[in-house]
């Protein structure tokens, strides 16, 4: 049966979207309807949404979701500094069928260049557009846009910590022993409701706190979206937080997604007067033990090569950004 393919618009794919998420491989929470919406209403200025959508006999089996400029590009809709993916939605059991079907949507559609980012190079998305912009004669260039290191988890903690590089896993037990000597401390997850009640006012205050950077990333933009989004998640089951208290008071937190058997860690902080004890490490370490101990199959950091990604055993998978042009 053929695939037709229609814009549609958010209100009317809303339920079927978050359904065809079941079907998809590897979902993550950058592909979800609310995603999209929140990040819509607060960051997409003049852009102008295109949502296609793929029926097979009225049923829903596919999303490309898209958004123009005026300068004729042709995008996914979303950033690089919310979004640390760009997937295409859709039925895994469909997808070769999919893509030829957008593709040849695409090229009877209004655009000059498709600029294509955060695409990760084991992706479905990834490999079949470059397959099809170049079969169509189109000029494609790749660029590596960042990396996003995870660690594919063992079946325990002891499998994990063998797998390390003898002087990660010397560090790792070295700074977890001068953590349990000096000081009383605990870690723990909160979830649902609970996260958004309070948490995430320590959360912002943590994140704000360790590095300039992430201070000035923070706009109240951006932590609108975040309060926006982590209640959301919170409801649809996906978000934890990890905090780590020192004589009862919040000193590293951990914002992670948990999705399928993966989960991935989204941001972090933690207070600089206890840098010494290396708590922003080692509650990282802990929101891998947990993923373990949990049954989960990977560990992802996401973009950015920060050292302690690769102190904990993370191995770089490849993001690109596509460029096609007629």
């Amino acid at each position: 049966m053929t695939l037709h393919i229609s814009e549609e618009n958010l209100s009317e794919l809303w339920e079927e979207w978050g359904s065809l998420l079941d079907s998809c491989v590897q979902p993550t929470v950058f592909q979800t309807p609310i995603w999209h919406q929140l990040w819509w209403d607060e960051f997409s200025g003049d852009a102008k949404l295109h949502l296609l959508a793929a029926r097979e006999d009225g049923k829903l089996v596919g999303v490309a979701p898209f958004m123009s400029c005026d300068d004729g590009r042709l995008m996914f809709v979303g950033d690089e500094d919310l979004w640390d993916y760009h997937k295409i939605v859709v039925d895994g059991s469909k997808s070769e069928e999919f893509y030829h079907a957008l593709f040849s949507y695409l090229t009877e559609a209004e655009w000059s260049t498709m600029d294509l980012r955060s695409l990760l190079e084991t992706s479905s998305t990834y490999q079949k557009f470059v397959e099809m912009a170049r079969a169509s004669a189109y000029t494609v260039e790749l660029i590596e846009e960042d990396v996003s290191p995870g660690v594919a988890l063992p079946g325990d903690w002891n499998e994990y910590l063998a797998a390390l590089s003898k002087k990660n896993r010397h560090e790792l037990r070295r700074k977890m022993r001068r953590l349990e000597t000096q000081t009383s401390f605990d870690y723990y997850s909160v979830s649902g409701a609970a996260s958004t009640n309070g948490s995430l006012d320590d959360f912002f205050a943590l994140m704000r706190g360790s590095r300039q950077d992430k201070a000035m990333f923070l706009t109240s933009e951006r932590e609108r979206f975040f309060r926006r989004m982590a209640s959301e998640m919170a409801k649809a089951g996906f978000l934890k937080l990890f905090f780590m208290e020192m004589d009862g008071e919040r000193v590293a937190a951990a914002l992670c997604f948990d999705i399928g058997n993966v989960r991935y860690l989204y941001n972090s902080g933690f207070n600089p007067e206890f840098g010494s004890l290396s708590v922003g490490l080692l509650l990282k370490a802990m929101c891998l033990r947990d993923a373990i101990e949990s049954g989960m199959d990977y560990f992802d950091f996401l973009r950015g090569n920060e050292r302690y990604k690769y102190d904990l055993g993370a191995k770089d998978v490849t993001l690109y950004r596509m460029v096609v042009r007629r």
